[in-house]
């Protein structure tokens, strides 16, 4: 009965669909094998039966590869050697000279085949600076830090946001293919909606800001949990310490994804119109705010953040509109004006 079970378990190891797993690509970029065994289908079989049986079911028994099996590649080559080095001891002999066995090869440590979960590729270098702005972030809106080191932290964050942004940008969509004008308004054209994009153009509108508005952490603060718990969730959901201290605070994150998408939205907006009520003050400038609401507007029109804004200016707009309506009717002109401009 067990044998059975078995082989029903491996035959649905077998028909899984490894490749449209995004798991499997990491798990198997992790794994530390040969070039003339990583090309072997019985080599991939193996390592696809080991990372169903890690992340889709641990009731399957995966039996080790044979040492006769993961050493036929390179029989030939041993026998060609042994050959070499027999006549070679041959021809010693015959000329009276005494011959040396060649050291053996070492032997393969144990954690060669082990996967880091933690390589420093460019996913590990993303984690790294959003960790970082996750953890200036939290400082700079902590209420009992002084003002000018709450300012300085939210600063810092803004700068490590472009910097993740930054480089997403570029690891995912590279840079122009040349340096005129066609070729930048190309690829403009393909990183306009990303979120990459959107978040870079946001951080750099405050962080050169003479403003020090707390509120302007509150997003990025958002952005990088998400990123540093989905990472954490992905790369170490074996490790002892994740699942002791980490898994429920990355598990709430991702099951309330909405509304901190939401909490940031709001958020951009509410620094929308206080960078409107700075311009009544001596630290004004016209053109960046005319810029940030540029933002708002790309936020309001792109996919990837719509449906969060758009949710935001109904909410805002069901309780706006009603006292416009009563206690200021001469409003309604400008702001038909400029929802036109937005709408366009």
């Amino acid at each position: 009965m067990a044998d059975s079970e078995q082989e029903q378990k491996r035959a649905a190891a077998a028909a899984y669909d490894y490749e449209g797993d995004a798991r499997w690509a990491d798990y198997w970029s992790n794994v530390l094998v040969p070039p003339h065994l990583a090309s072997r289908p019985d080599v991939v079989d193996h390592f696809k039966r080991k990372f169903y049986q890690r992340y889709i079911d641990r009731d399957l028994v995966v039996e080790p590869m044979s040492a006769t099996s993961s050493a036929q590649s390179s029989r030939p080559e041993v026998r060609s050697s042994s050959s070499t080095s027999s006549e070679g001891v041959r021809a010693r002999t015959s000329a009276g000279s005494s011959s040396r066995s060649a050291p053996p090869p070492p032997r393969p440590t144990q954690t060669d085949s082990v996967p880091n979960p933690l390589r420093f590729d460019a996913r590990t270098i993303h984690f790294s600076i959003n960790a970082w702005v996750l953890v200036v972030a939290g400082l700079g809106m902590l209420p009992i830090l002084p003002k000018h080191l709450a300012d300085r932290a939210c600063k810092l964050s803004l700068l490590g946001t472009i910097f993740s942004s930054g480089y997403s940008l570029y690891s995912t969509y590279g840079k122009p293919r040349a340096w005129n004008m066609p070729a930048v308004q190309s690829w403009l054209q393909s990183v306009l909606g990303t979120k990459d994009f959107i978040r870079l153009m946001f951080s750099l509108m405050l962080f050169t800001s003479q403003l020090h508005l707390k509120i302007a952490a509150l997003p990025v603060l958002c952005w990088a949990l998400d990123h540093v718990a989905r990472f954490l969730r992905r790369n170490f959901a074996h490790s002892s310490f994740y699942r002791r201290y980490l898994e429920e605070p990355c598990l709430w994150v991702e099951t309330n994804n909405t509304t901190l998408s939401l909490l940031s939205s709001n958020a951009e907006i509410a620094l929308g119109f206080l960078l409107i009520i700075s311009l009544f003050s001596w630290r004004r400038s016209i053109i960046q705010t005319f810029m940030y609401w540029q933002v708002l507007k790309l936020m309001y029109h792109a996919p990837v953040t719509s449906s969060y804004h758009q949710s935001a200016w109904a909410n805002i707009g069901r309780i706006v509109n009603p006292y416009i309506h009563r206690y200021a009717p001469f409003l309604q002109t400008p702001i038909s004006a400029i929802q036109r401009w937005w709408f366009r």
